[in-house]
């Protein structure tokens, strides 16, 4: 934990109790603070009472007026749609409102150093934000740098929240996943590398719109002022942001950044580095079976620019990038046998997330369905000829069905009968992949549960050691 010692004596209010909020009280308390909690939730609050904490309902004018700050959990609006009547108050009272990362930027920026690097810091950070891939490339980065052994830690928006991390020593290499929430209220934003992949719409109704989603997006690189930028430019909002910030290095899937700066390409599946308009640096990337498709290329390509910022060498990323088993559950490839390849893709709640997996593989053998979403799988509709055939799901079935017409299907209602029918029509080539494009509400608890499932299911079919992986 990274004691915030900032307010010892003070009273300061931490406002919902979930993974972070707790963290942040104990944190405080931990640097001597007086923390004061509130969550609407009456379950939560009993958790934070039964640790000793102080519960108190915020949203009174009387308590907002006593405390030092507020801290707010991520998915507490402050101000669209409209603000938590707790910040409310607190903002009347001219209280100021901070988060966790806030918290854990100030903290380190405190830090007198026992040590320097060759850059004259005592640690770094690299913080990861866009719309999608945060998760992937900053677990990729952190699995790159373990590789090259190098010592770090990873939290944030994955994994452990960014105060639950132990403070970092001489020579380590902080790595957070930041979202959206996250960097739009934090006071403090000091980042020695920033990485931007991407952006698409999302939380607008929290945003105020797409333009304030990148705006809060775009804190982390102007609040946050890091020392380098990498910055994917194939949607003209990480080209804008390229032509405002300091030395960025551009990364892209689809065409050469032009000019003389740093840049990072993805081209026919090798992975280039320019520099001055010379190629430094090449990768082939074809041996990295968990980073396929041109969604994970570009996660590729940040990581890489990220870990030569940070200093590492080509030939030292290189074996991180094919060594990377991927996350569990986003094309998470489960493994291999008798030329049949298990995928893993629990995680495609929708059609925009099973799109990915689609385009990634061919001969493929589709497990879809579930709890649908609106618009079900129509937006797929310019890849169906690359299903080789699908085994239809849960609640989706029927809607599923109609929608794929000619394209071979069957209606297996449950995960195992898909499961057993795809193995039995698989052929050499074929990939067998759950990709459901729903919710898994309707038959499991989470995507996390139907995906060990899956896992469970094509164990016996991958033999002794690989079933024993599959089905952890």
């Amino acid at each position: 934990m990274i004691p915030i010692r900032a307010y010892a004596g003070q009273r300061v209010g931490v406002l919902g109790l979930g993974r972070s909020g707790l963290v942040t009280a104990r944190a405080l308390k931990a640097g001597g603070a007086e923390p004061v909690c509130w969550d609407d939730d009456g379950a939560a609050r009993e958790t934070a009472a039964g640790e000793g904490f102080d519960v108190v309902d915020l949203s009174r004018e009387r308590e907002a007026a006593s405390m030092a700050r507020l801290i707010v959990s991520p998915g507490i609006p402050h101000l669209y749609p409209q603000p938590h009547l707790a910040v409310a108050q607190a903002l009347a009272a001219g209280v100021p409102v901070d988060n966790d990362v806030g918290l854990f930027f100030q903290a380190l920026l405190a830090v007198e150093p026992e040590g320097f690097d060759e850059d004259g810091k005592p640690f770094k950070v690299i913080a990861v934000t866009g719309s999608n891939g945060k998760s992937t490339t900053t677990a990729l980065i952190h699995h790159i740098l373990k590789a090259a052994g190098r010592r770090t830690q990873m939290g944030g928006n994955i994994g452990r929240g960014v105060l639950d991390l132990d403070p970092p020593v001489p020579g380590e290499i902080v790595v957070v996943e930041l979202s959206s929430y996250q960097i739009e209220l934090a006071r403090t934003l000091a980042p020695d590398v920033a990485v931007f992949l991407n952006l698409s719409p999302d939380h607008l109704d929290r945003h105020g719109g797409i333009g304030g989603y990148f705006a809060a997006k775009r804190r982390l690189f102007e609040v946050g002022a890091p020392v380098r930028s990498v910055i994917g430019v194939d949607e003209p909002e990480g080209r804008q942001l390229a032509g405002i910030a300091e030395a960025p290095i551009a990364v892209s899937v689809k065409t050469r950044p032009r000019g003389q700066g740093w840049s990072v390409f993805m081209h026919k599946s090798h992975l280039t580095e320019w520099r001055a308009g010379k190629q430094s640096g090449a990768i082939d990337m074809r041996a990295a079976l968990a980073l396929k498709g041109a969604h994970n290329h570009q996660n590729a390509c940040a990581a890489y620019a990220a870990c030569r910022a940070a200093g590492l060498g080509p030939r030292q990323i290189e074996g991180g990038l094919v060594s990377f088993p991927g996350l569990a559950h986003r094309m998470e490839r489960v493994g291999e046998a008798m030329g049949i390849v298990f995928v893993n893709d629990s995680k495609a709640t929708n059609a925009a997330a099973a799109e990915k997996a689609l385009l990634a593989y061919e001969n493929i053998r589709w497990i879809a369905g579930g709890r649908p979403k609106e618009g079900g799988i129509e937006p797929l509709r310019p890849l169906f000829g690359k299903i080789a055939k699908a085994y239809l799901i849960g609640e989706a079935e029927a809607e599923f069905a109609a929608t794929l017409g000619g394209t071979p299907h069957a209606r297996c209602g449950v995960l195992a009968d898909a499961v057993a029918a795809a193995r039995a029509d698989a052929r050499p080539g074929d990939v067998i992949l759950l990709s459901p494009a729903c919710a898994s509400w309707d038959q499991f608890a989470s995507f996390e549960a139907r995906g060990d499932a899956f896992r469970a299911l094509v164990a016996p079919f991958l033999g002794p050691d690989l079933g024993k992986e599959a089905g952890r």
